[in-house]
């Protein structure tokens, strides 16, 4: 549509949108170079004029009428819940605002944030809605006593709550007699089980959307040009939204000149030698403390479960030593990572990309291995002890490293950039202000994200907890990048850097704890008084005694099939492997291809 002014050009583009479908109708609305406003008008005129149409014609029957006004009622529902929607997004200004200051690269830890804070809402409404909601009318009252401890330590009085596995029946609920009725075992493996697979599908969808657009159809291939003209918005009226698109503007500009005016550094060959010997030195020093870390984790863990077994006579001491390993873990997963960064420093890489993935993988290896360590002491120790719940006792671990890391993460942002700062522009000037530390930060992320995953089995509502954590995470790094640190002083484009984050989330991490989820309820024994699984030999054995019902019944025998021929065929699952495996093949061959004619375009244009 052109530009149309007049009463006369305003009704010949009311009557034209209302003679389209609904589809095309919304399209064209939106293809308008016009504000929101502007377009909100148009589409109740254009409501209006169709309405008019229906009511000077045919009469439709009282159905139609009933159907239309519904159907009217449902898309203004929906563009009202959408409107909603956007204004709850309390971070959009503020994601702008980081862009605009601190370029993609900072930007990128914000999105990755807001990204897991909505997964996790996703996830505790999964669990609070099948699993919680439930247990609430089988819920027996807790006759222990709160006094505010169990804040910190999970224990006590959250013992006896649906924060942890030990606490919810393996009845079938029923509040009326020969009414429906709800079973809680397959309720609670369904759930979770369910759970994982939309989580696995969600994070190959997200790999897949963010590869394919910074690695397959990159959005620049002339930065000059696109940057200058292209890209403006001419729908922007306000001072403070136009200076703000200046600013975002002149920093992707810079982003992408960087790139394009990249040196390459030649080296002596002395140079190069002393080089791959700083980079050796740094790689045997990270690995060594990685390594000295995760012994002292799994020493700490053997004591700390003797000291469990044998009791307290203190309660104000046994509280105390509830907290002894996650602050230790905590301590290690904090301070080690500002060492990894000074090796960095140390180390001289020619891009802050380099120096940015280098980190990451070296606090990768450090908390991969630590969480293993851990997972070995749950699954190995912890569950062959002679607890009378050690489903529990590891959702209190869980719950206790979630939230002792959450207070690190924000002591993290005290000491490392506000303390850093006061330093840096009172005492020692020559170190200015800091700058934010991207691959520490993510790896923190990255490191809850996984404790939350791993404590969903014995902690259905820790998903909960992490969203209210992420949150306030989320504006406490905000205020500190404003307040306490400085863009970055080599400005660099960070494409691909989104599509990182969210392999390594999968890659070591989801996998991982697919693999300690699935030894958990295949091969481990539930615990005997407690939780849903109580008597029998696995929390898979719920879902083989249901099969047997289910053989009984005609109408299941798909069902029966499905089990038999499917899931539990190894046959099926190497087919689908090879299907995954040659399709991933073909995607990359595609992907070659599509680089190598970006390539030659860039080429071309250049010339």
């Amino acid at each position: 549509f052109c530009f149309l002014h007049g009463s006369d050009a305003e009704e010949d583009l009311i009557g034209s949108l209302a003679s389209m479908s609904t589809k095309e109708r919304i399209k064209a609305i939106q293809k308008m170079p016009e504000t929101m406003r502007k377009k909100r008008e148009i589409r109740n005129e254009v409501l209006k004029e169709i309405t008019k149409k229906a009511n000077h014609g045919a009469q439709p029957s009282c159905c139609a009428q009933c159907l239309q006004g519904a159907a009217v009622s449902f898309r203004r529902f929906g563009n009202s819940l959408s409107e909603l929607f956007h204004q709850l997004r309390v971070w959009h200004k503020t994601l702008k605002i980081i862009g605009a200051e601190f370029g993609t690269s900072v930007l990128s830890y914000f999105v990755f944030l807001t990204w897991l804070l909505n997964f996790n809402i996703f996830s505790f409404l999964i669990n609070f809605s099948f699993i919680t909601i439930p247990q609430f009318l089988a819920a027996e009252p807790n006759n222990l006593s709160f006094t505010g401890l169990e804040l910190l330590t999970g224990a006590g009085y959250f013992q006896q709550t649906v924060l942890y596995y030990g606490f919810y029946t393996n009845a079938t609920i029923s509040k009326i007699e020969n009414g429906p009725s709800y079973n809680m075992q397959l309720a609670y493996i369904f759930t979770v089980g369910i759970y994982f697979v939309i989580c696995f599908l969600i994070l190959l969808f997200s790999m897949a959307k963010f590869f394919s657009r910074n690695f397959i159809n990159p959005q620049e291939i002339s930065v000059n040009a696109s940057k200058l003209l292209c890209t403006w918005d001419f729908n922007i009226t306000n001072d403070k939204a136009v200076k703000l698109k200046q600013k975002n503007l002149c920093t992707q500009i810079k982003e992408g000149l960087t790139e394009v005016n990249k040196e390459v550094l030649n080296f002596s060959a002395m140079e190069r030698v002393i080089r791959v010997g700083v980079h050796l030195i740094a790689w045997v020093a990270s690995l060594g403390i990685a390594v000295a870390a995760c012994a002292g984790v799994y020493f700490l863990s053997m004591n700390n479960l003797e000291l469990f077994m044998k009791g307290y006579r203190n309660d104000l001491e046994s509280q105390a030593a509830m907290l002894v390993l996650p602050v230790v873990v905590s301590l290690l997963n904090t301070l080690i990572p500002f060492f990894f960064s000074w090796l960095g420093h140390l180390e001289k890489f020619q891009t802050p990309g380099q120096h940015i993935y280098v980190t990451i993988t070296r606090n990768i290896i450090l908390k991969m291995s630590i969480v293993g360590i851990l997972c070995y002491y749950w699954l190995n120790i912890v569950a062959a002890s002679e607890s009378q719940c050690w489903e529990t006792l590891v959702g209190q671990d869980l719950y206790r490293l979630v939230l002792v890391d959450f207070i690190f993460c924000l002591l993290g942002s005290f000491f490392g950039e506000f303390l850093r700062r006061i330093i840096g522009t009172t005492v020692c000037l020559n170190l200015g202000l800091p700058e934010f530390d991207i691959g520490r930060n993510v790896l923190d992320l990255i490191y809850a994200q996984t404790l939350t995953w791993i404590g969903i089995l014995f902690s259905p509502l820790l998903p909960g907890i992490q969203m209210i954590a992420f949150f306030i995470v989320f504006f406490v790094k905000k205020v500190s990048l404003m307040r306490n640190c400085q863009p970055p002083r080599k400005v660099w484009r960070t494409s691909q850097m989104m599509t990182s984050f969210i392999f390594l989330l999968f890659c070591p991490s989801f996998l991982g704890v697919l693999s300690v989820i699935g030894v958990t309820v295949w091969r481990l024994k539930p615990s005997e008084g407690c939780g849903p699984f109580r008597g029998l030999s696995s929390m898979y054995a719920a879902v083989a005694e249901w099969i047997q019902v289910l053989e009984n019944y005609t109408i299941s025998k798909w069902v029966v099939w499905i089990y038999h021929n499917l899931i539990t065929s190894e046959l099926f699952f190497f087919i689908l492997s090879s299907f995954v495996l040659i399709v991933t093949y073909l995607y990359w061959e595609i992907i070659q291809g599509r680089k190598t004619m970006t390539k030659l375009l860039r080429q071309q244009i250049n010339n």
